[in-house]
């Protein structure tokens, strides 16, 4: 779904977890993960497509096995969905995404700020390619607008990197 504006008020993630066992990263990472956990509990839709009540949801993301897992429940901690997805059809965009972050860190340091915008332009192409694809990985199971999509891929590069 491209447009959030058809999913309902509830129909949002209301608590993110990711699997503790990933252990800690790089502060760059760590802080990617902390600004797209706070900015996708500020503002998300997100739907299980066939849930009647469609949400709010909390959402855990694993990797279990080399598959990425998401388990979705309710407030409550009923159990809504869970949905594990192959990594194989990211595994490239992101160690692409890696590597235009590890060159933006870089530039910030040292470069032009015309050198910067260019590394960064590259930089969100390749997260929006991530995250269509998480989005199309994901149809016909949950509906969530592009936003949302965004910040999601951002926390599984997070899972796969240190996964």
């Amino acid at each position: 779904m491209a447009d959030g504006e058809t999913l309902g008020p509830d129909a949002r993630l209301i608590d993110v977890v990711l699997d503790e066992s990933i252990g800690r990263s790089t502060p760059d990472v760590e802080h990617e993960r902390a600004v797209a956990i706070f900015d996708l509990l500020e503002e998300n839709r997100f739907r299980v497509v066939g849930d009647e009540a469609s949400g709010p949801y909390k959402l855990s993301l694993s990797i279990v096995e080399g598959r990425l897992v998401f388990d979705v429940t309710r407030e409550d901690g009923e159990k809504v969905a869970t949905h594990i997805l192959a990594l194989g059809p990211f595994r490239r965009i992101i160690k692409d995404y890696y590597m235009i972050c590890d060159s933006y860190y870089e530039a910030i340091k040292m470069s032009t700020p015309g050198q910067i915008e260019t590394i960064d332009m590259a930089r969100r192409g390749v997260h929006n390619e991530g995250s269509q694809t998480l989005m199309d990985r994901l149809a016909g199971k949950v509906e969530m607008d592009f936003d949302t999509a965004r910040r999601l891929f951002t926390l599984v590069c997070v899972l796969h990197w240190r996964g």
